[in-house]
């Protein structure tokens, strides 16, 4: 069996891989030697910016299979029939971390899946909580310049990480979960995932239901303490890229089983936590999980770069039967998640293979732009309404339409009856095993010790105090025994 021959990018013979064109021997290189140029121009090309968050990435493929009757509350047709299953790819990743950082840190992860339905792809992009820092996108990108690294020290900076968690009460929820025990996932295969917002749901009959997504571990949920892993960080920073790869690479592949909270659009109003805001959950009492479906993955990327680096994930994304809730922080993501990847890959990056749908046929009238392949046949027109047969709308809504009513103008979010930044924050301190409390202490008073001002661990330590006395009162004592060392 002959060799494949080496060809440049052109498909040309490449004669010699391994010396570079000279005028002589020992001559100085050529500029003619294309073979050379092509490569060096192409290698200082390979890395494209990353990630601002979630930089740090891993992904695999999958399939979804619907394995109970939910189409009372919602036409999409990829949750249509039981036993439908739908192909679909599944990114994990950090989120404050560069890509050059290890995987087993204190951090929230990215649970990020992209469907890929027969109806369009669908995105459901969450993290590995059920709630977040903040409620208003506004303050997203000072949010995480506090977390990342200071533009002089070059560094995370305690300082600047407490300081604004000090000037955000609403931050406590997330706070108090992510320096718990689940704070460091043993591995992606290890951990729930959470479409965190609140999202809708819409059935045949135009019936809309506000709805929450839970991907329980099918796996059993295992953590990490802060000492392993610091050991595991420093032996192996792809301790969680390599746990998945070598699991679905010998056949133990992960799965989830996803269960959602249903809420009938008419009980927003009254219920006694804002349902759209990301600092509060849904207690499964008022609403109890409904089992949709099991989510599996079975294959692994050929390429990390082309399928992971590369795989874009909007939430704006929709399926006809799904759509968006008046979430704040939902509806800033819906603009900027797909202006990120239009930065970054390009206008045309839903034509790579990873972010292409795969179960139908794109038709619209984009054309052109970097990189553009989608000539969408010949003389075909880039204009609507035309006279020559192209694509045209269906009037069929995605979703219900959300009752909007007031002024224009910057407002808070509206107030219900348990709409405080603390009392969830302390029903889950108070969920906490005595074990799990000092861990959870201990884990605060390590980061909150080291901040130079007295005022602003004075400010975090009110908001322990406020969400539950002996929360508070045990990590003041705890920052103050260290502080005193």
């Amino acid at each position: 069996m002959s060799k494949r021959v080496l060809t440049t990018e052109s498909g040309a013979p490449v004669a010699d891989n391994q010396n570079s064109a000279s005028a002589g021997i020992g001559g100085p290189l050529l500029l003619q030697d294309q073979h050379l140029l092509e490569k060096l121009a192409r290698f200082n090309r390979e890395r494209i910016p990353e990630r601002v968050v979630h930089a740090r990435g891993s992904g695999a493929y999958g399939y979804f299979e619907v394995t109970d009757d939910v189409t009372g509350f919602t036409h999409a047709d990829f949750l249509s029939t039981v036993g439908k299953r739908t192909e679909l790819f599944l990114r994990f990743s950090t989120v404050a971390d560069s890509l050059g950082g290890a995987d087993a840190v204190r951090d929230p992860r990215g649970f990020a899946v992209k469907f890929y339905t027969e109806q369009g792809n669908y995105d459901l992009v969450g993290n590995n909580t059920p709630v977040f820092f903040i409620k208003d996108p506004v303050k997203f990108p000072d949010f995480i310049h506090s977390q990342k690294r200071d533009p002089f020290t070059g560094r995370q900076e305690p300082d600047n990480v407490w300081d604004f968690w000090a000037h955000s009460p609403e931050a406590t929820h997330q706070v108090t979960w992510l320096m718990g025990d689940r704070g460091i996932p043993a591995s992606y295969r290890h951990m729930n995932g959470y479409g965190s917002h609140t999202y809708q749901w819409t059935n045949a009959e135009g019936e809309a239901f506000f709805v929450k997504y839970h991907f329980k571990t099918n796996q059993g949920v295992r953590s990490l303490s802060s000492e392993q892993a610091a050991e595991i960080a420093g032996k192996n920073p792809n301790s969680h890229q390599t746990d998945l790869l070598q699991a679905i690479e010998r056949g133990v592949n992960p799965s989830w089983t996803l269960h959602v909270q249903l809420m009938p659009a008419a009980d927003a109003a009254e219920y006694r936590f804002n349902p759209f805001d990301l600092t509060k959950v849904w207690p499964h009492r008022d609403y109890p999980l409904q089992r949709v479906g099991r989510l599996v993955l079975d294959r692994t990327p050929d390429n990390v770069f082309a399928e992971v680096e590369q795989a874009a994930f909007s939430p704006n994304n929709f399926v006809p039967g799904i759509g968006p809730s008046p979430d704040k922080m939902l509806q800033g993501r819906l603009f900027a998640y797909a202006d990120a990847h239009r930065y970054r890959l390009g206008v045309n990056h839903t034509l790579l293979a990873v972010n292409a749908p795969k179960a139908t046929t794109v038709r619209n009238y984009g054309r052109d732009g970097l990189m553009a392949s989608n000539s969408q046949g010949r003389a075909a027109k880039n204009y609507e309404p035309n006279s020559y047969d192209g694509p045209t709308e269906t009037g069929r809504a995605l979703s219900a339409p959300l009752a909007v009513n007031g002024y224009t103008g910057t407002h808070e979010a509206p107030q219900h009856t348990k709409d405080d930044d603390f009392y969830q924050a302390g029903e889950l301190y108070r969920l906490m095993s005595p074990e799990e409390r000092s861990r959870l202490v201990a884990n605060i008073a390590g980061g909150l010790a080291q901040v130079s001002r007295d005022d602003v661990i004075e400010k975090n330590l009110a908001h322990f105090h406020a969400a539950d006395p002996e929360y508070g009162r045990r990590v003041e004592e705890a920052v103050h025994a260290l502080r005193e060392d």
